[in-house]
Formats: C-alpha cells, structure tokens, sequence
C-alpha cells in the first residue's frame, strides 16, 4: 500500500497554497476529495491564464494541473440543505476536512470542529488561511505577495540600493501548504491514537513569520537589525554569495573553515592572516570579495565550476529555469512528472519532493470539474439513482 492510502480528505481547497499541501498527501497515496462549487465554475486555479484553454467548456489549465494531479472532484453546493447532506455523509467517510479560505469563512461554513465533530467525533479541521482564525486581521484576504511584504521578507530581498522585492516563487503559498499538509497528518495521528478529532488553524502569515528563524533570534534576542547584502550575500559568512564570471554567475559558499582553504588554493591566493578565520573574513569583507570578483571574473562559470567542484568547494551555477529542469540530477532524482491529458496531451510537470519509502509513485492527472460524481456518489456514499435525483433536484450539486 502506499504510505497514505488509508487517509481520506475531504478538500474545500483553490488557487495555490491549500490545493499544494493536498498535492502531496495525494501523491503519497491519500484520498483527496476535491470539493468545488458549481456557481462559480469551481475551483478558480482551472482558469488561471497563461496556458488556460479557451474552447469547450474551458475549465482546463496547465496551473491547475500542477496542484491537483491524484485527486478526486465533486462539484457541491455548500450553500444548499441538500449540499449539506452530502458533505456531511463525506466528513463521515473521512480523516480530516481540509480548506484555504479567509481566516472567518470556515466558521461561517461550519468547517469547524465543533460542527463537524457530531457527524464523526474523529474528524480532523484543518484550516489554511491568510492570517488565521484569531487576531485582528482575521477577516482580511491573504495573498503570498502581501505576506511577503507584511513579514518584512520583501525588505530583506534585492541589492542594497533597490526597491523591495518578493523572492521568485510564491514561497509563503507553497510553505503555508507544507505547514498545513503537515498539521493534517500530525492531527489524523491524535485523532486514530485518542479517538477525538480537533482543529488545525493554520495561516500564511504565521508560516512568513515563522520563516523569518535566525534573523528573528537575533533582532529579538540582541537587537539585531537585517539588512539587505549585495550579490545576495550570507547576513554572516564570507564569502557565500554570487560571483560574476566571464559569462554569467555562480554560487561560491564557505560555511566551514576548510572550504575556505580549498577556495584559496583554487584561486591561488596569497596567504593572507586577515582571512585565516570568520571573524577576519566578515571584519575584512570589502576588500576580500573585490578581490574574489576579479579574480572570478578571469575565467568561465562552467571552468570555474569544475575547478571548484574537484577541489570540494560548495558551489553551483545561477541557472535559469530551462537549466535546473534540464540539470541531470533532475532527471537522476526523478523530479519530473508525466501524464496524460485529454486537451493537452502529454503533460509534464515537477514531482513531489516528498519521498517515504521505495515504491515508485503512481502519477494521475488533476480531474475534470464533477468528473468522480458517479464514484463518488454511488461507490463511495452508496446512494441510489432515486436518492441522486432528489438531491440533484434540490440544488446539492449546482443547478
């Protein structure tokens, strides 16, 4: 069996950060039910331009098969009696209701633990939103961008004379989705081992917050003020930074002191007492990385990298994305994933970097809006065709 095959997750999840946590519950093997409403045309990451198709029903996006590949999808009205009904025969097939909404939405939706618990007292409430359940801006929208500015990780991104910047993926997303995915497990684990449910609260801002670690330590233990480093430099070691070479940049790192005396054999540099230790490479730190910058710049990256790389220098190329695809490490680590679309044909997209185990991973594309109704409903929930039209008739599953 595959790790999570036993774990059942009812998802009122969109866009990004709540269906990337599920992602990886559902390559592990978890039964993710996609919950999506049909007056809106269900989940919002299906309509996601630019590779959105346009034709047909148009309900089809290479964005939307990146988060929702493994998992089932039921078009449900919520809002509805009969939506109700069906929802609560699923939370009581299911280990946890997961959602990414506003922090007061699940309340309002009845996602809670204490309205769930009376359908299954073992259920689990994972909850992912913006800026929690709690608090004073538990009612606002939020998106990785505006964490990223709020949690102070856009004034410590950029060169030292530039505006803020935000990092180049959608980081508070994706680590919100992993902090979530996470909580579900460790709640799933409570709930078997106790035989009573509870609730996560989890928030996109507490994951930016919490990713802000050391720096933090330090502003908040001895007043440390972050600041922003030129070539993206270490806030602490020297050198472990970008370089320019004859044409391009690499990544140079001396995290230890013997990488340190390898770079220097490498680049053939005088013994010089101001460098021998951290402490005198940070105190002279202007003067040192000029002198790296120039010397770097007299070679190629791809020289420098296999001279580096011989001597035991951590160090790496600035690829582009086309690159670190293209890196045969991606391939030998089997990051990337196939599958078969019906629009689409072949798709190929990133894996999982989640690993349990040695069985090799089963890949199955994200589903059509309501495609697993009729597995759903009748394999899974047992209902007759009589019971389907009366709750069809009564609005569960959209008009």
């Amino acid at each position: 069996m595959r790790p999570l095959a036993d774990v059942r997750v009812v998802a009122v999840e969109q866009y990004g950060a709540g269906p990337f946590g599920s992602l990886h519950l559902a390559d592990l093997g978890a039964d993710i039910i996609k919950i999506e409403d049909p007056a809106s045309g269900g989940d919002v990451g299906r309509y996601v331009p630019p590779y959105a198709d346009r034709d047909a029903d148009g309900e089809d996006s290479l964005f939307f098969e990146t988060f929702n590949r493994n998992k089932r999808s039921l078009s449900l009205d919520l809002t509805t009696a009969a939506g109700r009904e069906v929802f609560g025969d699923l939370v009581r097939t299911a280990d946890a209701v997961y959602s990414n909404l506003r922090g007061d939405v699940p309340a309002k939706m009845g996602l809670a633990y204490a309205d769930l618990a009376p359908l299954n007292p073992r259920i689990v409430c994972c909850s992912l939103t913006g800026f929690g359940m709690t608090g004073p801006r538990s009612a606002q929208p939020g998106y990785d961008y505006i964490l990223q500015g709020i949690a102070g990780w856009m004034d410590l991104t950029g060169e030292p004379d530039g505006p803020p910047a935000k990092s180049g993926l959608s980081l508070v997303d994706y680590c919100g989705g992993l902090v979530a995915a996470i909580a579900l497990l460790a709640g799933v684990h409570a709930a078997r081992r106790d035989g009573v449910g509870l609730d996560c609260d989890l928030s996109l801002f507490d994951t930016a917050i919490g990713l802000l670690t050391y720096p933090a330590t330090w502003h908040l233990s001895a007043g440390f003020t972050p600041v922003r480093t030129a070539r993206s430099a270490h806030p602490s070691l020297v050198p472990f930074q970008v370089f320019p070479t004859a044409d391009g940049w690499l990544v140079v790192g001396c995290a230890k002191e013997k990488f340190w005396r390898r770079l220097a054999d490498v680049l053939d540099l005088p013994d010089d007492p101001r460098y021998a230790t951290f402490a005198g490479r940070r105190e002279h730190a202007a003067e040192l990385l000029a002198g790296l910058e120039e010397r770097f710049l007299t070679g190629t990256s791809a020289q420098w990298l296999d001279l580096l790389t011989a001597a035991g220098v951590p160090c790496g190329p600035v690829n582009d994305v086309a690159a670190a695809l293209a890196d045969p490490h991606t391939a030998a680590r089997g990051m990337i994933v196939e599958t078969e679309h019906p629009r689409y044909g072949r798709v190929r997209q990133v894996a999982s970097p989640v690993r349990v185990g040695g069985q090799a991973p089963e890949y199955r594309r994200a589903p059509r809006r309501n495609e697993d109704f009729a597995a759903i409903t009748g394999d899974l929930l047992g209902y007759d065709s009589a019971r389907i039209a009366r709750l069809t008739g009564e609005g569960a599953f959209g008009a």
